[in-house]
């Protein structure tokens, strides 16, 4: 499939076609050679390593439809992709499908699965996806959902809906509403929370996120569904898309998302487990956005999952 070839310790030569035409160098080396580390990819472009019609190029040059890019080896080691996708998950992806056009596929994301191949993920939707539609010419996320995150998210099947959706996700245009579980109950129906949140990596690799002034603006609203004795099922609307910005904000107001072994609580989290929760209970309800074609507004409903809706049955029945 063009534009997804097999990494290679070869020199390869890949023409670039019309769906493919107005991305960055870097991004298309990117997605092009999934778990090089972009160091390499930054390297091999001031190098001339990476050349375009012969020429060397910047980072930011935008291709063309028609150029030939040459493209080193660029893996350290020979690791192959996978090239099927086991039935069990295909048909679990299949059957998530909740809205599909020419122009974009939307998918309820189980929670577990990744939603991009890794250094230790050999295959994520995205890679399964264009396994499994191998017949479509181009495919890629327009956003990302944490792998333990389970719900709605959106892909494009064209260049063009990909900028469209982009570009409605980063004017924050698109309605983004989320289902969680807190510790505790809200005393008011609703809650705003507007802090700054900056990401750490730790010195184990491991990324955080925390509230500094600092840090990028976001913006959360927490609205009240279902309140019990020691949880409450909340509706969350979010202004802007940092990383883990639910999880942190939530935990800033002492009521942190059910399960969440990083930012959580952990009594909370054993109890809740007592009543049947085995994942981190957050899930990308419904996305509000324009169809990148005819601009009309389309609104897309992943319905929780069934583990889920049984955990609030038991939290009922407590």
């Amino acid at each position: 499939m063009t534009g997804h070839k097999p990494q290679s310790q070869k020199v390869q030569f890949i023409e670039i076609s019309a769906p493919q035409a107005g991305q960055r160098i870097d991004n298309f080396l990117l997605s092009l050679e999934k778990g090089v580390p972009k160091s390499r990819i930054y390297r091999a472009l001031r190098k001339g390593e990476v050349r375009v019609n012969k020429g060397r190029i910047k980072q930011t040059y935008r291709l063309q439809a028609g150029d030939t890019v040459r493209v080193p080896p660029l893996r350290v080691s020979e690791k192959k992709p996978p090239s099927q996708v086991k039935d069990s998950l295909k048909q679990q992806l299949l059957e998530n499908i909740i809205f599909e056009d020419d122009c974009m596929l939307a998918i309820n994301k189980p929670a577990g699965l990744a939603v991009h191949a890794g250094s230790q993920i050999q295959l994520g939707v995205i890679e399964a996806l264009r396994i499994i539609k191998a017949e479509l010419p181009f495919l890629e996320l327009v956003h990302r959902l944490d792998r333990d995150t389970s719900g709605c998210l959106l892909l494009a099947k064209s260049r063009d809906s990909l900028l469209k959706l982009q570009q409605q996700m980063q004017s924050d245009d698109i309605d983004k509403r989320y289902l969680t579980l807190l510790k505790g109950e809200m005393p008011e129906l609703e809650k705003l929370v507007e802090q700054p949140l900056q990401k750490n990596t730790l010195s184990s690799g491991e990324r955080m996120v925390r509230i500094d002034p600092t840090g990028k603006k976001a913006k959360t609203l927490f609205i009240k569904k279902q309140g019990w004795q020691q949880a409450q099922l909340t509706e969350v609307k979010l202004y802007t898309g940092r990383t883990h910005q639910i999880r942190v904000h939530a935990a800033s107001l002492g009521q942190p998302v059910a399960g969440d072994d990083k930012y959580g609580d952990r009594e909370f989290n054993k109890s809740m487990k007592t009543v049947g929760l085995k994942r981190m209970f957050l899930h990308a309800w419904r996305l509000g956005i324009q169809h990148p074609l005819s601009g009309d507004a389309l609104q897309l409903e992943a319905p929780l999952p069934e583990a889920l809706n049984t955990l609030i049955t038991q939290l009922d029945a407590t």
